[in-house]
């Protein structure tokens, strides 16, 4: 099968769920204000941890969008493990990300990624709590960036009708424009390594903490989100890596990225960042064994979409494909549309 036709394909499966949980996220993005997220994490200690966990992990924030929104937290008071167990939990997991698995994946995936998300970003908290609290941290480092989920004067207090649409202009407007460029970049690489790379490739560095080790450094530099690590995940399965494999992939590339790597060493301390990577890496690695050791005796079944290059879908599904291929054309397009020509004047008309 050609190129574009498994691109296609994996674009007409994944976008039912796609838009569903877009609008899922902008809905969730009106209900929980960030006033609310920053009372409940400012008080320090293990509960505040599991909060950072709990309330980050269906929050409608990708690995941009999540630092600054974390900065504010820890500006209104919340301890460093707070906002280390937020930092991990937001980006690992989402509404938009676990219906995207659903599809993709399967309920398996849907089900040990979130919960694996909120676990490495419980113990990455308690880490850092126990080995960074000790580190200070400059003054300069405490200004938080402009996010507007971290900000109160972005919140909506409209009647719920207007609220509703908010939250769909929400959903399918900023959400897209801040996964657009990853989302397109995971279909792309799941298409090209299904298209190329054979189904035993990955077989060679086996099912155990090589192969998981393998993923963690081919995650640690890449700069993408939950949902867009979805597709590149399966067609990793489809190649032959294990399942574990996988899922370490998934956790630990949306919280390991450079970016958070670097605020968190200068807002939290070097001994925060070392805390951090041992907790999210560590924990990652230990549940992608447990999943390995669960799917083998159990034989719990794992529904690769990348891999049914052969089925047929219905009218409906192609036109979710459409309309989410023409809600992520409109963050490129819709900028050289509105953006005003250069104007020319003569010489005359300057003076």
């Amino acid at each position: 099968m050609e190129l574009p036709q498994i691109f296609w394909n994996l674009v007409v499966e994944s976008a039912p769920w796609l838009l569903i949980g877009y609008l899922l996220a902008g809905i969730i993005k009106q209900v929980i204000p960030s006033s609310w997220v920053e009372k409940q994490l400012s008080k320090p200690g293990f509960l505040s941890i599991m909060k950072g966990a709990f309330i980050g992990a269906p929050l409608p924030l990708c690995s941009c969008g999540v630092i600054p929104t974390a900065l504010a937290i820890r500006k209104a008071g919340a301890s460093k493990g707070a906002t280390a167990s937020f930092l991990v939990a937001t980006p690992e997991t989402g509404v938009d990300s676990i219906s995207f698995s659903y599809a993709v994946l399967g309920p398996v995936f849907a089900i040990v990624r979130p919960v694996g998300a909120l676990l490495s970003a419980i113990i990455a908290g308690i880490l850092v709590n126990r080995l960074g609290d000790k580190e200070s941290e400059p003054e300069s480092n405490k200004q938080t960036g402009g996010c507007c989920f971290a900000s109160k004067n972005c919140e909506s207090t409209s009647p719920l009708p207007q609220r509703l649409v908010e939250a769909i202009k929400y959903g399918y407007g900023r959400m897209i424009t801040d996964t657009a460029k990853w989302l397109v970049i995971g279909l792309s690489a799941a298409t090209v390594i299904t298209y190329f790379v054979p189904q035993s490739f990955f077989l060679q560095w086996g099912d155990g903490v090589l192969a998981m080790l393998i993923m963690v450094i081919v995650g640690l530099p890449m700069y993408i989100c939950a949902t867009a690590s979805t597709p590149v995940a399966a067609s990793l399965l489809f190649a032959g890596i294990s399942p574990g494999a996988a899922l370490v992939f998934m956790l630990t590339g949306p919280a390991t990225n450079i970016a958070t790597m670097g605020v968190i060493r200068e807002q939290l301390g070097t001994k925060s960042l070392v805390a951090y990577l041992v907790g999210v890496i560590g924990t990652a690695i230990a549940i992608g064994l447990l999943l390995n050791y669960l799917v083998a005796a159990f034989q719990w079944p794992l529904l690769l979409t990348v891999a049914e290059h052969g089925q047929s879908h219905t009218l409906w599904r192609h036109l979710a494909a459409l309309l989410l291929i023409g809600l992520i054309a409109r963050v490129w397009i819709q900028p050289l549309l509105t953006s005003k020509p250069a104007s020319f004047s003569t010489p005359a008309e300057q003076n």
